[in-house]
């Protein structure tokens, strides 16, 4: 997926990786190059990937895996936690330069990760409240967010009705977020479809995911990635029907195959036409 943002801060590039953004955990390094084959980026997890004794393990595995830093993300633990700033000193001894930061909350904890480009996970409800604030941080170039923990932290049970749809929360967070990244012209990234086996809820998430304007989905599995991709691909008849009315554009609202066209449509059919274009592994 491509994109474009105006931050002004210097190095900072924009979010372009997608769609199918596969988590691993940190102290199983072996799964890395595995996940970049079958991914279009990887996100090494320091956090809920792994267990509290292995964290030090792991952020040794890290350094020695020597992750690319064109196509891997490594999670963070959340900036209140003691185990943040000992990521921070391991990720220095990297070519690493986007991070996530678990559990973002407070802007100025992203103070730290200047030197980086971060997509803040907003999965707590003061992470979601200040999605707004996080995404006018500089360093920030995405959001995402996490159903599970934000119903924990809640005091709720389940992100989901019996049907695997999302409770209103969910989605009224969801919206949330991807207003957020869209109002400070950062990327939004859509959170993990945790049924691995439920592939056609995941493909109908996905689908709404690029519809309403998401750059990428987070999975666990490498078995969700084809339809992820499958899902953010324009399919041949959106395609027929973008290149076409882009053809009759020619300034000023007119109408095309009974429907009337005007900018904002204008920059639908571009849309369709920039994700056709992307490269995998390369957004």
């Amino acid at each position: 997926m491509s994109g474009a943002h105006s931050d002004s801060r210097e190095g900072t590039r924009p979010f372009a990786l997608g769609p199918a953004l596969l988590f691993v955990p940190a102290d199983r390094p072996e799964r890395l190059p595995k996940a970049l084959e079958r991914a279009d980026a990887a996100i090494l997890d320091l956090e809920d990937a792994v267990a509290g004794h292995a964290k030090s393990v792991a952020r040794e595995a890290m350094i020695a895996a020597d992750p690319d830093p064109d196509r891997v993300i490594v999670r963070v633990n959340g900036p209140e936690t003691p185990e943040f700033a000992r990521d921070l000193a391991a990720l220095a001894q990297t070519r690493i330069r986007t991070v996530m930061v678990a559990k973002a909350e407070d802007p100025a904890s992203l103070a730290p990760l200047s030197r980086y480009d971060v997509i803040a996970l907003c999965e707590t409800a003061r992470g979601v409240v200040h999605a707004e604030q996080l995404a006018a941080v500089p360093q920030v170039v995405a959001l995402m967010w996490g159903a599970e923990d934000l119903v924990a932290s809640l005091g709720g049970t389940s992100s989901r009705f019996a049907d695997a749809t999302y409770r209103d929360v969910a989605r009224l967070a969801r919206a949330r977020v991807l207003l957020a990244a869209g109002a400070f012209d950062k990327r939004a990234i859509d959170a993990v479809h945790v049924d691995i086996g439920d592939l056609e809820g995941l493909s109908l998430e996905a689908q709404d995911a690029a519809a309403s304007g998401f750059a990428a989905t987070a999975c666990i599995h490498p078995g969700q990635v084809a339809t992820i991709r499958e899902a953010y691909a324009p399919t041949e008849e959106q395609l027929r029907w973008a290149h076409g009315v882009l053809a009759e554009a020619e300034g000023g609202a007119f109408r095309f195959e009974g429907r009337m066209i005007d900018e904002p449509i204008l920059r639908h059919a571009r849309a369709l036409v920039m994700r056709a274009g992307a490269e995998p592994g390369r957004g």
